[in-house]
């Protein structure tokens, strides 16, 4: 089965270096049966999309985690972005192929809970989002729950983050790809 896994530039890393990682609540995302009856038309590519949407909005859950788990001695004068210690705003998602993922219709639609950590060689691709989307990211973190409690100002600027379509890497291009951050 294909998953989508929420993730962040700090896990994408660990993936990297471990060669393997354990998603948070070993939860993913993926086209279930309970996404596809929810959904009156579209094909599998278009489900899927809808998965990793699902999967990209988690990320941005992990990446307030991120930033409120950070101390606040590792904020500097020359400002969050020149330090290393400072979260990086852009939404990642992991699509694997995994054996033994159960799903999870009582926690949404496209929900599945994973068996085990991912291995490197589990992995199909890597999204990330482009430079261009970190400002809206970096917003939609601060109003995530709002905009779930029903805030349609805060959900005008989930949208905006949600606009941005996240860039496809092979497994291949993620060593390079997090050298470049």
């Amino acid at each position: 089965m294909r998953v989508y896994i929420p993730a962040t530039i700090p896990i994408l890393r660990q993936l990297v270096e471990d060669r393997e990682f354990f998603p948070l609540g070993a939860t993913a995302f993926a086209v279930t049966p309970a996404l596809r009856e929810a959904y009156a038309a579209g094909d599998d590519d278009e489900l899927a999309e809808v998965a990793m949407q699902e999967a990209a909005r988690a990320s941005m859950r992990l990446i307030a985690a991120e930033r409120d788990g950070l101390d606040d001695t590792t904020a500097d004068d020359e400002g969050a972005a020149a330090n290393p210690g400072s979260p990086v705003y852009r939404r990642a998602v992991v699509a694997a192929d995994v054996i033994g993922a159960k799903l999870r219709p009582d926690l949404d639609d496209a929900v599945v809970k994973l068996a085990g950590p991912i291995g490197y060689d589990q992995v199909a691709s890597v999204h990330v989002d482009l430079a261009e989307a970190e400002p809206q990211v970096a917003k939609a973190v601060d109003v995530i729950d709002a905009a779930d409690l029903g805030d349609p100002d805060a959900e005008f600027v989930l949208g905006d983050a949600e606009d941005h379509q996240l860039a496809w890497y092979a497994t291949q291009e993620l060593s390079f790809l997090l050298d470049l951050l």
